[in-house]
């Protein structure tokens, strides 16, 4: 065998056995087994909108959390926080605040809850997971007490476009997010600073002595990902012409099965976004077709419970397999 023809078999292994390309088979599995049992109507135009719609807000959320858990973190206040800011923009917007310096804020006090997080974690030293699931309860009960429990509804027009509004046929959310993925995955794949997340994930100590601040890196991967659950409490707002403290239940657990579905360890340092980009598809596909078959919906609560078991568990035999690699 040449040299040429040996390295392109190298190549063509190393392809064949990609984790995406078993993503990329499950994720075909899923949308062929739904489009057989909803005789078609899954892969509709109609319904394919609505699932790029609807991962497009779990999306935002999926970026920060996707950044986080390379860095062996997560977060667990992201619904809340979606909640609590699609609450307030539609109070600002009813009390007369023009869209832009609405969102604005909201967005700003997002990356404010992300910074508390990032304190509670650096500072007091509480575990990521204690610490973002007491800001989770607070945010969640601050969502209730601001509107009094009470859903908030908006007849902004320039608002109701933002969740609704199309350009060219293609959803403003869905734009907002390709455009927000690319960048992202960008930051991650090509800058110091996205080889920053991966050295701290992987290694702390290493990335310490290489002078890496990982609690600065953390504090910002935190207002990130705040930033961005605010942001998509607001675009879901718009969606529903309204502010309501019950929206986004299970959003950060949507997307924490997403991203380790897509390959992110959660003891960090491996993954890639366009790997949680799959994930996201599948668990989103699995989603709509559920609820496209009728099941009840604490049946529906189920079956997600167990995807993210199966993802965790994905994750525990991949991590067994990297280090009998070593």
């Amino acid at each position: 065998m040449s040299k040429n023809e040996g390295g392109r078999t190298s190549i063509i292994k190393k392809i064949i056995s990609s984790e995406k390309i078993g993503l990329l088979a499950a994720l075909v599995l899923v949308v062929a087994i739904f489009s057989i049992l909803t005789n078609g109507n899954f892969i509709s135009r109609n319904n394919i909108i609505n699932i790029l719609i609807s991962s497009a807000i779990v999306g935002m959320v999926v970026i920060g959390e996707c950044y986080l858990l390379i860095t062996a973190h997560v977060d667990l206040s992201p619904g809340s926080v979606a909640a609590f800011s699609g609450v307030l923009v539609s109070l600002l917007l009813r009390n007369g605040l023009p869209l832009l310096p609405a969102v604005l804020i909201v967005v700003v006090i997002g990356l404010f809850v992300g910074f508390i997080n990032s304190l509670l974690v650096n500072k007091l030293r509480l575990e990521a997971f204690i610490a973002t699931l007491a800001t989770m309860s607070v945010f969640r009960g601050l969502a209730f007490i601001i509107c009094n429990g009470k859903a908030v509804f908006v007849t902004n027009a320039l608002f109701l476009k933002l969740g609704s509004g199309r350009v060219l046929g293609i959803p403003i959310p869905v734009i907002i997010f390709i455009v927000s993925f690319i960048t992202f995955m960008v930051i991650l794949d090509r800058t110091r600073f996205g080889r920053n997340v991966y050295m701290v994930g992987g290694n702390a100590i290493a990335a310490r002595l290489a002078g890496i601040n990982a609690q600065k890196l953390r504090t910002r991967i935190y207002m990130m990902t705040a930033g961005f659950a605010a942001l998509g409490g607001v675009i879901q707002a718009g969606r529903m012409s309204s502010g309501q403290p019950m929206t986004s239940e299970g959003l950060e657990f949507d997307a924490v099965t997403a991203v380790v579905l897509g390959g992110v360890a959660m003891s960090g340092g491996v993954g890639t976004l366009s790997g949680a980009l799959i994930g996201l598809f599948i668990m989103q596909g699995f989603n709509n077709g559920l609820m496209m078959m009728n099941v009840p919906s604490f049946w529906q609560t189920v079956s997600r419970g167990l995807l993210l078991i199966a993802a965790l568990s994905f994750d525990y035999i991949r991590n067994r397999k990297r280090k009998i690699g070593r």
